[in-house]
């Protein structure tokens, strides 16, 4: 008899971004180990308020190795009760649904509420972030609402865990983030940096995925200006630094800031959104991976890094440091400019080569039928 799962969550025709990736990715993952999988995805996910970029939707075909119905709209209570009912009327034995942010609770509370009517659905959550990034009216009564509606949940952090533990003592498991191995391969560096443009002999470090506040770029061109600095007293090679993402908020004061410490000539600059297909270009390019977060539940950032087997640089903040070996895979540093601009040189002392066997030892940790069988088991 075939097993059926029923996927709520973000995908195709939305931008892949890192929750769609994840929700296409995982979805071919229950496929694999022989299960029906159906997604439900938004027809209307955000409204534009809440969507700092220029364009919630993909250019890219739809996939043809999944079955996607575009149907819930995330402000219109009349479609989530008729979505609820058409998707209870399935009776799939194991719902998983996605939740990253308070304002989907009402949407996804009522529809899954309404499944469970059915007697048959098991609902099993993916959490991404209990307590939000940037905070909203609202947020606490919204994620209350939706985690009503959720039998088990499974988090990608212990800070996710922890938050959760505030609302609820449901059955919770942690389990760690897989490695994004959709974007492409490994490839040549002086290919990848010859296909953007950039020189084969430079120094370069990567700061991947939108830009907002509270993953710290303007602390990492900061840190920048001090490794320059430095580097010119000493007359060693500069440093460069390749942003790689789209603006979500304040383009013209990262700007500035570049401007004020006079550093433009240190920073290429590739701020728009960068397609799937142009992932493995930008990873593969640089040096060293750099994650100067303020605050931070995961990140998606770094099972990519794992996949090239770039060595990584992120901040003492969240569930950052939990997926790296200190000193083995990357390094730690404080949320400051001074701290990340010491590490950003102790990465280069230490050498590319120096972390490669460590990256590949952990790199097998983090796999996709792992979090299958989790799911699987919470859905029993």
């Amino acid at each position: 008899m075939e097993k059926e799962l029923i996927l709520i969550g973000t995908t195709w025709p939305f931008r892949s971004g890192g929750i769609a990736s994840f929700n296409e990715r995982l979805a071919r993952q229950f496929q694999q180990q022989g299960f029906k999988v159906t997604i439900y995805t938004f027809s209307l996910q955000y409204p534009s308020f809440l969507f700092p970029g220029k364009s919630q939707y993909s250019k890219e075909p739809a996939p043809t190795d999944l079955t996607i119905h575009v149907r819930i709209n995330s402000i219109n209570p009349l479609n989530w009760i008729w979505m609820g009912f058409k998707i209870a009327q399935l009776k799939a034995p194991l719902v998983l649904v996605r939740f990253w942010l308070p304002f989907m609770g009402p949407c996804l509370g009522t529809i899954l509420r309404i499944i469970k009517w059915n007697g048959v659905s098991k609902v099993v959550c993916i959490a991404d972030n209990i307590i939000p990034h940037e905070k909203r009216f609202g947020d606490y009564w919204f994620t209350k609402y939706f985690i009503g509606a959720v039998d088990s949940f499974i988090t990608m952090s212990k800070k996710v865990h922890h938050d959760l533990r505030s609302f609820t003592q449901k059955k919770a498991i942690t389990c760690s983030h897989p490695l994004y191995d959709s974007f492409g391969n490994i490839m040549p560096k002086e290919a990848a940096r010859k296909h953007l443009g950039l020189p084969a002999d430079e120094n370069i470090i990567l700061f991947f995925g939108f830009i907002r506040k509270y993953k710290g770029l303007d602390l990492l061109i900061e840190a920048l200006k001090i490794v320059a600095t430095k580097n010119e007293t000493s007359n060693k090679a500069p440093i460069k630094l390749l942003i790689a993402g789209e603006f979500y908020e304040g383009e013209e004061t990262y700007k500035a800031l570049i401007d004020s410490l006079g550093i433009q000539h240190l920073i290429y600059s590739y701020t728009e959104f960068i397609p799937q297909d142009q992932v493995q270009y930008y990873l593969n390019a640089c040096d060293f991976v750099i994650q100067p977060y303020r605050n931070a539940t995961q990140s998606g950032v770094t099972p990519l890094a794992y996949h090239f087997e770039k060595p990584m640089l992120v901040t003492n903040v969240g569930a950052l440091p939990d997926m790296i070996e200190a000193d083995q895979s990357g390094l730690v540093a404080n949320p400051t400019p001074e701290s990340i601009a010491a590490q950003i040189e102790q990465l280069y002392l230490l050498g590319e080569d120096y972390f490669l066997p460590h990256l590949r030892r952990e790199k097998k940790k983090y796999q996709w039928d792992q979090l299958a069988n989790a799911i699987i088991d919470l859905g029993k």
